[in-house]
């Protein structure tokens, strides 16, 4: 088996790739979308900062964006020729690190977290290609660390809630 290699995703990037991929990122509001295919160990995952481009796409998807994202995975899946269908998605992020926040400033600029509007954009992409989603862990107030290991499928999730930054007891699991 060829050696690992470790990617670390940013707001704003996407990789896609073959089972040698182990993929890396942190969110807080921003979102990460992995996807996986069961049988030929492909994936990839994508961390996006805000749900959709408010401009006219041009031909260069940009990653910071959701919608983009989801074109870049189906370019991804097309070189394959298999439906986006046959996938298994789990979706990362969509915190509120702003929840504790007393600025009446906030409350008033900000309806709607951006972290809420990143998960819906997510849902509704699964939803509209069939994409069978395995695992959920949205929302709340703190800070996610991922690792999606592209030959497994399996994701590593370390979940710090806002309140306990810095706190090396956080809750640690795989999904």
């Amino acid at each position: 088996m060829p050696p690992r290699k470790k990617v670390h995703l940013h707001a704003g990037d996407y990789c896609f790739g073959e089972a040698n991929l182990e993929l890396h990122t942190l969110l807080g509001s921003c979102v990460s979308v992995t996807l996986w295919h069961p049988e030929l160990k492909i994936g990839g995952m994508c961390h996006f900062a805000l749900p959709v481009r408010k401009d006219e796409p041009g031909d260069k998807l940009n990653p910071r964006y959701g919608s983009d994202c989801f074109g870049l995975f189906q370019r991804s899946v097309a070189r394959y020729q298999i439906p986006l269908s046959e996938f298994e998605a789990k979706i990362f992020g969509g915190g509120n690190i702003l929840n504790n926040t007393s600025s009446k400033a906030f409350a008033s600029v900000q309806k709607t977290p951006v972290g809420d509007k990143n998960v819906q954009v997510a849902f509704e992409f699964l939803m509209a290609n069939n994409i069978e989603m395995k695992v959920a862990h949205v929302g709340e107030s703190g800070y996610r660390k991922i690792i999606f290991d592209v030959a497994s499928g399996d994701v590593w999730v370390k979940f710090t809630p806002v309140e306990n930054v810095g706190d090396q007891n956080s809750l640690t699991g795989k999904t």
